[in-house]
């Protein structure tokens, strides 16, 4: 290990009281401030005598309100305990700064209010507004016992609810009741009835006793009010507890005895529900009400978005096993998305590989992970979700319920970590697998064997010589290559990438790019020869080591030339070049050619005016361009500048853009079960009536083209081009145009 690396972990090592200790005691403090109040209420038997309040524990004996305080003590206490169970498994796994500093501190108070305002779930309205209302409901009935406790405890002459507070109080209560119910209903509903595919294919019996509890709640707390009321003589002033008011008149003509222990009953009824929800909250999905905010309030983190988990340098680290093989290789962070996950299925229902029939699904590597932590923690800790009773976990190891083809199957799109509504960061783990497999049990697809041994020797997975690299450039005039020997004089370092050097379809990009530039009188050089893979598929199937063997040789001709600038037309050289460069050194302003472009068009270096194309585009978003770096307007941007055109959106664009099939390494390994992801996307696009299809990667534009093919549509139907491309195509018709409008004007 490097020295580096051992002060992180040294420095990051928890130190004095634990977090799962923390938990204790708070839970025992709680449990004491109950114990407390209700002994503080029994001997000082403070009451308020205004004629519009409400007496507390009314009609319930001293015996039964004794029973409550010690009960709810113990539940307390016992929740507290388990749940500092669940804290000791996080505690198992390695160092991950994840502090609070003064950088981050904005960002940290934004993603908890993201958190506990249930922003991200409101992405589905449905089932956001569901669980809103069991929520938010559930909050405020809980602030309601809570004021009513505060109340209780107080002198008389300083208890507050009575009159007009009392009144405001009894309605806003009776209107969270009537919702938190409603919602409860309608979870039901969807769960049982409705059945959607992401939550029928995981729905377990503590389903049912969850928002079975909930309902006991909501249903007994009304009819507990309702009794209470009639017990009253149905005052005047309860009618703005509208909703027990109304049950009330069921109840008319009991006698009072009658009515005394019938609320006695629902009275009794109410506290059970109460204490089973304290019971079930630490061992059911029900904990995601702590640990999914807390999950969201600890989302930043000490690297850029789009970059993997950094390693030491495997050339001098004394670390005898690399990757996530077992529960304690992952990070504490990433054993805390075990326990945030609320089993919503949004990942799953948007992974490329599980829509095409693949292995592969999000949800499933976060409940395995967490079903190995539970069956191998030192105390007894509840799975994630209840487990069928044929499986059986023997040994501390993730694939003993994670299979390589699942891990394989990945194409590190980043749409399951977009889309969790709770921000659990399921590609870490994945990737952190792939390390594993591919360094210490070389467990990976035959294909990609190839693919390694061209980084390896040849500097790039198509295992061409580095001679051809500037190949595409002969047919183009006055393109700088630099040796990399010597410093850069020129202002712009243009990155052209493996694909763009080698593959005959992405050179057409590299030429159109070169042109654009020329046009706007960018002063810029290419590397040729000098250029090496940048290692993105190497590091996104797992093989650090011949990563950061690419990486360590690009980063020592760029620093000894003194590049600062550099245009990518490759988001995933973009995005290694940015974001994952810097942890060996590397420092650069990148920029992807989409954006350049777009800088280029808004400050007029680059002239638009007449570039038409009469046609209908669609653009296909990149995953390592959009999700991985957020980059979403500049392509649109770009091909908006153009005249003639009519821009129209796949169904699923955007943040919820579908995956080509190609990232992760994928473009490298064949797809043997299931349908291609490639055919899928490019029959969505297909469907749009599009007759051109804009592409800003490499491999997008590889993997598109193939799947438009494959359906039998020919460029003189639908024309898939990379934006540069098309925008090339688009100056060359306007000038066309021009020049046929000129020579008809001399000829008049």
């Amino acid at each position: 290990m490097s020295t580096a690396e051992a002060d992180t972990e040294a420095t990051d090592k928890p130190k004095g009281v634990k977090p799962s200790q923390l938990v204790i005691g708070l839970g025992v403090g709680i449990a004491i401030f109950t114990a407390l109040s209700g002994i503080a209420g029994a001997v000082l038997g403070w009451h308020d005598e205004s004629e519009v309040a409400r007496e507390v524990f009314v009609g319930i004996p001293g015996a039964l309100q004794a029973v409550f305080y010690v009960v709810v003590c113990i539940a307390i206490i016992a929740g507290a305990v388990m749940f500092s169970w669940r804290v000791k498994n996080w505690e198992r796994g390695r160092p991950d700064n994840r502090s609070l500093k003064k950088t981050n501190a904005e960002k940290r108070a934004k993603d908890f209010r993201a958190g506990v305002y249930m922003q991200t779930l409101m992405r589905d309205p449905v089932e956001g507004m569901m669980h809103s209302l069991i929520y938010f409901s559930f909050l405020i009935l809980l602030a309601v016992t809570t004021i009513l406790e505060i109340d209780h405890q107080l002198p008389p002459d300083l208890k507050f609810l009575h009159g007009g507070v009392y009144q405001a109080y009894a309605f806003v209560g009776d209107v969270a009741g009537l919702l938190f119910t409603i919602g409860v209903v309608w979870a039901i509903l969807r769960r049982y009835i409705a059945k959607p595919y992401r939550l029928r294919i995981k729905t377990k019996p503590q389903h049912a006793v969850i928002l079975g509890v909930f309902l006991a709640i909501g249903v007994s707390g009304f009819l507990t009010e309702a009794m209470r009321i009639a017990q009253e003589g149905q005052p005047e002033f309860e009618k703005y507890a509208f909703v027990g008011y109304g049950l009330s008149y069921l109840f008319d003509g009991m006698a009072e005895s009658t009515l005394n222990t019938w609320h006695q009953v629902w009275w009794v009824v109410h506290v059970v529900a109460f204490v089973a929800f304290l019971a079930i909250l630490p061992v059911t999905m029900l904990r995601h009400m702590f640990t999914s905010p807390l999950n969201m309030y600890l989302r930043d983190r000490d690297r850029p978005k789009g970059a993997m988990r950094p390693m030491p340098n495997l050339m001098e680290t004394e670390l005898e096993s690399f990757g996530a093989a077992t529960v304690e290789d992952f990070t504490w962070k990433q054993l805390l998305d075990t326990d945030a996950c609320t089993m919503c299925g949004r990942c799953t229902a948007v992974c490329p590989a599980h829509a095409t029939g693949k292995s592969l699904d999000p949800r499933e590597i976060v409940l395995k992970t967490g079903e190995v932590m539970a069956a191998t923690a030192a105390n007894d800790v509840s799975p994630p979700i209840g487990m069928d009773s044929e499986i059986t976990i023997g040994a501390d190891s993730l694939f003993e319920r994670i299979s390589a083809e699942e891990v394989w199957a990945c194409t590190s799109c980043k749409a399951c970590d977009e889309n969790c509504p709770v921000n659990i960061e399921i590609l870490d783990k994945i990737l952190d697998m792939r390390r594993y497999l591919s360094l210490m049990e070389s467990n990976f697809p035959t294909e990609l064997g190839t693919a390694y041994r061209g980084m390896e020797n040849s500097g790039n997975p198509w295992g061409m010589s580095q001679s051809e690299r500037a190949d595409w450039a002969d047919k183009l005039e006055g393109i700088n290559i630099v040796d990399g020997s010597s410093p850069l004089d020129h202002e712009y370092l243009y990155w052209v990438g493996c694909a763009g050097s080698f593959d005959d379809k992405n050179k057409k990009v590299s030429q159109a790019m070169a042109k654009l530039l020329q046009r706007a009188n960018i002063d810029f050089a290419i590397l040729g020869p000098s250029e090496m893979c940048t290692g993105d598929s190497a590091r996104r199937s797992g093989n650090e080591y011949i990563f950061q063997m690419l990486a360590m040789q690009n980063i020592e001709v760029l620093n000894g030339m003194g590049v600062r600038k550099i245009i990518t037309q490759c988001p995933h050289c973009f995005n290694t070049l940015l974001n994952e460069y810097p942890q060996l050194g590397g420092h650069y302003e990148v920029v992807h050619h989409t954006q350049f472009l777009e800088w280029l068009v808004d400050t007029g270096k680059l002239d638009l005016t007449g570039a038409s194309l009469d046609d209908r585009i669609v653009y296909h978003d990149s995953c390592y361009l959009g999700r991985h770096n957020d980059i979403y307007m500049s392509p649109r941007k770009v091909v908006g500048n153009l005249g003639g055109i009519e821009i129209v959106e796949a169904p699923r664009n955007g943040t919820k853009g579908m995956c080509c099939g190609a990232g992760g390494a994928r473009m490298w390994m064949e797809e043997h079960t299931g349908k291609n992801i490639n055919v899928e996307r490019s029959q969505e696009l297909l469907r749009t009536g599009a007759t051109r299809i804009a592409t800003a990667c490499p491999f997008c534009y590889i993997m598109i083209d193939d799947g438009v093919k494959a359906e039998g549509v020919d460029d003189d139907q639908v024309k898939v081009a990379d934006i540069a491309m098309h925008l090339v195509e688009a100056l060359e018709r306007g000038e066309q145009r021009e020049l046929e409008t000129v020579a008809e004007a001399v000829e008049d």
